[in-house]
């Protein structure tokens, strides 16, 4: 930190009655990140967990609007996205950011601004036919007649996690199943205590 704090992470940990740490939400466009971190953040809410949700589509219109999709413009978008979720969790909140975030190397930039044990990358793994079933915004079919350029999965690469702290398939199990796992973890982590 660039000032002198008189309060530390540890003592927003003990007035929150818990720690914070960043859930890093990846996975292709309709994979379900949006739809499982608000599922999340509304499980932790009744856990009465500080939690806050930076999801990509909401970031991108506002913070970072003025980024485009070329491989520069996606690593500037995580690394912006990494600072904010570095200021939520020096508050003690858990931050889910759900983004697409294709490039490992960038997904591990972000996680290198945090203690082991601080960032958890969540891989949500769902089967492009099932994401481009669900399409909730016609995305694409909009990138499979070219209308959108630089598209994650058909004209651009999505480079799926090696070694993530949890996968989460949506396209085999519910959501509320899917929750579950996460809050799982976290509880045999040790998340919740102080």
């Amino acid at each position: 930190m660039s000032h002198n704090c008189k309060i530390t992470k540890e003592d927003r940990y003990l007035l929150n009655g818990h720690r914070g740490c960043v859930l890093w939400l990846t996975g292709l466009s309709g994979a379900g990140k949006s739809t499982l971190a608000a599922e999340l953040e509304a499980e932790l809410y009744r856990r009465r967990v500080h939690a806050y949700v930076l999801d990509g589509d909401t970031i991108r219109s506002g913070l970072n609007n003025d980024l485009g999709f070329n491989p520069e413009d996606r690593r500037e978008n995580i690394r912006r996205i990494g600072e904010v979720a570095k200021l939520f969790f020096d508050a003690g909140f858990f931050v889910l950011s759900a983004l697409i975030s294709p490039y490992r190397k960038d997904r591990r930039l972000a996680r290198s601004l945090f203690q082991q044990g601080e960032f958890l990358e969540i891989y949500v793994k769902c089967a492009m036919a099932e994401c481009e079933r669900r399409d909730p915004k016609g995305l694409y079919k909009k990138a499979r007649h070219g209308i959108i350029k630089n598209f994650t999965g058909i004209s651009s690469p999505y480079e799926a996690p090696i070694s993530p702290e949890l996968i989460i398939e949506t396209d085999q199990q519910p959501l509320q199943e899917c929750v579950r796992q996460i809050i799982s973890y976290l509880e045999d982590h040790g998340y919740f205590n102080n």
